[in-house]
């Protein structure tokens, strides 16, 4: 009997501004995987950076395949996998997130794994370093998500007998009202480059501002509270920092935030930036301001997206 596992994971944008590490919306442009057992693996790529996607070497999603096989002392079975991408690479999106939750996720189906959701996602979590994107991804909506501090220091080993640390997250469906909107920049931007900008220690007047929007973040999506959002999105760990690598930033903050834009921040650790705005704010109207701010929309996408509050899917089909 020929069997066929779907996967379908979103896009995620990280941050929201105050919430460094910590919180994350779910976007519904997504990765999307078949995967069938076969002789000798293979990998078909279509979609967004197809041609990147559509390497074996270095594929992330094959290494974590074939990791996570190891770690459960199961061999990795070849596969055939054919990848729909929707997600932007190197723009703060997620893509990597999704790409290890892939993989991992593959392990567990094709090598039978005992691993349950919330085990997918501390491993991976390990993985990333962070819980915030994994979360989202995995659950869907906006999600805070914390995890002990081992996360820093993690576990190593190579049996089944590895434990990774529970990753705590609160999710709420996000707002009908709201709507996410990508500017994106033509040129992509390392992660470990942004992280690479930011300062060891902070001093506590900016910590305990952040602490404030933080709250005031988690208590806006909770609520669905245009007003209390539009106070939130003000950070003072990562936005100063990163502005020199990711420029849109400052630029796109410069808007005077007319009726209905609620937020603009890196999408990530960037250089693409998410803005929040109204449902009922008018595309025509954001891509002229847009367009007067940027001076012409030539070096940018922009990509009028949705919140997504399903998280992963996936199914088997059998023939």
């Amino acid at each position: 009997m020929r069997e066929v596992f779907h996967l379908k994971l979103p896009a995620t944008s990280a941050n929201l501004g105050p919430a460094f590490d910590t919180a994350a919306v779910a976007l519904n442009l997504h990765l999307e995987i078949e995967a069938e057992a076969a002789p000798d693996f293979t990998l078909s790529a279509t979609g967004r950076d197809a041609v990147a996607c559509g390497r074996m070497e270095e594929n992330l999603i094959l290494q974590l395949y074939r990791h996570v096989s190891m770690l459960h002392g199961k061999a990795a079975a070849p596969l055939r996998l054919c990848v729909r991408n929707g997600i932007p690479l190197g723009m703060g999106c997620g893509s990597s997130a999704a790409a290890r939750l892939a993989g991992i996720a593959l392990a567990v189906h094709f090598g039978e794994l005992n691993l349950s959701g919330d085990e997918i996602v501390a491993l991976a979590a390990h993985l990333e370093g962070h819980p915030d994107n994994v979360s989202a991804c995995w659950f869907g909506g906006m999600t805070v998500s914390a995890v002990p501090h081992e996360l820093s220091a993690p576990a190593t080993g190579t049996s089944a007998s590895v434990m990774f640390p529970k990753v705590s997250v609160a999710r709420f469906d996000v707002s009908p009202r709201w709507r996410p909107v990508l500017v994106l920049p033509r040129e992509a931007v390392r992660t470990e480059e942004s992280r690479k900008v930011l300062p060891g220690r902070y001093s506590q007047a900016d910590t305990v501002a952040n602490l404030q929007h933080t709250a005031l973040l988690v208590a806006a999506f909770a609520a669905g509270d245009s007003g209390l959002l539009r106070s939130a999105m003000h950070d003072r760990l990562h936005h100063p920092y990163r502005s020199a690598i990711c420029p849109l930033l400052p630029e796109l903050q410069e808007i005077r935030p007319e009726e209905g834009l609620l937020g603009v921040a890196l999408s990530g650790a960037g250089p693409g930036v998410l803005m929040i705005v109204e449902r009922s704010l008018n595309e025509d109207l954001l891509r002229r301001l847009l367009r007067n701010k940027l001076g012409g929309l030539e070096r940018v996408e922009v990509v009028f997206c949705e919140f997504e509050n399903q998280g992963k899917t996936s199914r088997v089909d059998c023939w």
